[in-house]
């Protein structure tokens, strides 16, 4: 039986007994006593990781090419698929006690996973950025409507550095002690007010009933951009679920917790469009709670409020860009590379333009989507959820495969990413040609039903549930 290792810095088994200090694993599996969140912890930690500026802003993307009714229908349905996902690979991490980036050494070799972990890594800049991009413009709208100054580098600043002290935190102290005690009851709250006094706003109702416009987004669209939010944390979720007590705890907090949120923000999103005419970017949003509070210090009050919720999100993608780069350096500190990230998020945030961050979305989804259906498919099919953990950091083990890499877990990834493009390419100007010159017209712009997540995970899956089971190292597990 394998022994549970000594805790950092050489200190014994137990020297460390507070609910909510747990030391620096890095990527090494959490031992058993560490693995202190519940499933209610878990729904609060993902049902606070759901409600987000951003999220308003996404849900707000999706009225005006299609109206209330269909926005809900792609709302809903994206939801679940996405956060179903979610919670498998939550599950998993709960199970094994280890991040998610060296799950995925079991099905595409401890090399093999060095790709996914490249692109989590630029993933997690980029969110970063995003996050701190939308804190530090609403943080500047708010000073100016209250103050009549702009700082907005300030802000930035200042966001940069409560966003990084979480991070170093750790997510059971995050969870325990800030989330649970005050801050997701409070962007709870406060986007339940929001919630009420939007839809007691005149003419709510009445334009709940309107058509679309047409155009953007189709409702294919709709429901790869509903997905894309879950979706973009599925290279994380285990990174915090592996300090979960129990794997059906895991997938059930995470589900109904990140479920919940997640169908909620992006509807008041879409309310907020309508109730209050905001514009789908971060200063729409904002002018669009200041609207229906009636712009009074109660309104820039709400807007602090989600400000502050919004800190969880950066601290999440930060703490798990170290994680993740831990897996390709496992040498290096968690605490450094923490650092790293955000100094350079901090940095991306004065580039990010609406525009990017749409295309950042889809780009997200090509990427995940397919690889979460391999590992989907080689994990729960495959092995039956069977891994040797031990083998997960030995090199020349059972998961080296070839030169460290599974060649058979990389062809169902590569077909998902290439079915997603050619039913809707996004990315770069230079990448979208290239795929329109090779397949023509998308196909999303010839069945308008049409989205491209769906179809990615389900051709990467049932490519994998074969390829995975002809491997044959996976069957000497």
């Amino acid at each position: 039986m394998k022994t549970e290792p000594l805790d950092p810095a050489g200190q014994p088994p137990g020297a460390l007994e507070r609910a909510d200090v747990v030391p620096d694993f890095g990527i090494e599996p959490i031992p058993a006593r560490y693995r202190r969140l519940s499933g209610f912890d878990l729904a609060v930690l993902w049902g606070d990781l759901g409600i987000g500026l951003l999220v308003l802003v996404t849900g707000a993307l999706l009225v005006p090419g299609l109206g209330f009714v269909q926005a809900m229908f792609a709302i809903v349905t994206g939801s679940v698929l996405g956060v179903g996902l979610l919670a498998l690979v939550g599950m998993a991490g709960a199970e094994h006690g280890v991040p998610t980036m060296v799950l995925l050494r079991a099905t595409l070799g401890l090399r093999g996973s060095w790709a996914p972990s490249a692109f989590n890594a630029l993933q997690m800049v980029g969110w970063t950025a995003v996050e701190l991009w939308a804190i530090s413009y609403v943080a500047d709208l708010v000073a100016r409507r209250a103050f009549g100054w702009s700082a907005r580098p300030l802000w930035l600043a200042v966001a940069a550095v409560v966003c990084t002290a979480l991070a170093l935190w750790g997510p059971v102290g995050v969870t325990r002690l800030w989330l649970e005690r005050f801050g997701a009851w409070m962007i709870a709250g406060i986007a339940s007010a929001v919630t009420v006094l939007v839809l007691t706003t005149e003419g709510t109702f009445a334009a709940l009933g309107a058509p679309g416009a047409g155009g953007f987004p189709s409702f294919g669209v709709a429901i790869d951009l509903v997905i894309a939010m879950p979706i973009s944390w599925l290279p994380l979720v285990a990174d915090f679920n592996r300090f979960g007590g129990r794997p059906g705890g895991a997938f059930a907090g995470t589900f109904a917790g990140y479920l919940i949120a997640n169908i909620w923000l992006y509807t008041l999103g879409a309310l907020l469009v309508l109730g209050a005419g905001a514009e789908p970017s971060p200063g729409g949003i904002a002018a669009g709670i200041l609207a229906v509070v009636g712009g009074t210090l109660a309104g820039i009050l709400f807007l602090v409020g989600l400000l502050v919720g919004e800190t969880d999100e950066a601290f999440a993608n930060i703490y798990s860009g170290a994680v993740t780069l831990q897996n390709i350096f496992p040498s290096t500190s968690q605490r450094t590379l923490s650092v790293v990230i955000a100094a350079i998020g901090t940095g991306l945030a004065a580039w990010l333009t609406m525009e990017r961050y749409e295309t950042f979305l889809f780009l997200i989804g090509s990427v995940f989507v397919p690889l979460f259906g391999t590992f989907i498919a080689d994990h729960f099919v495959s092995r039956s959820r069977r891994i040797d953990v031990g083998e997960l950091y030995r090199a020349e083990g059972s998961y080296w495969f070839s030169g460290g890499v599974r060649v058979a877990a990389l062809i169902p990834w590569v077909a998902g990413f290439l079915v997603y493009h050619w039913i809707a390419p996004t990315g770069p100007e230079w990448w979208t040609t290239m795929i329109t010159s090779l397949f023509g017209v998308p196909l999303s712009e010839q069945l308008l039903w049409l989205g491209a997540s769906v179809p990615s995970f389900g051709v990467a899956f049932l490519i994998a549930a074969v390829t995975t089971r002809l491997s044959s190292s996976s069957w000497r597990e």
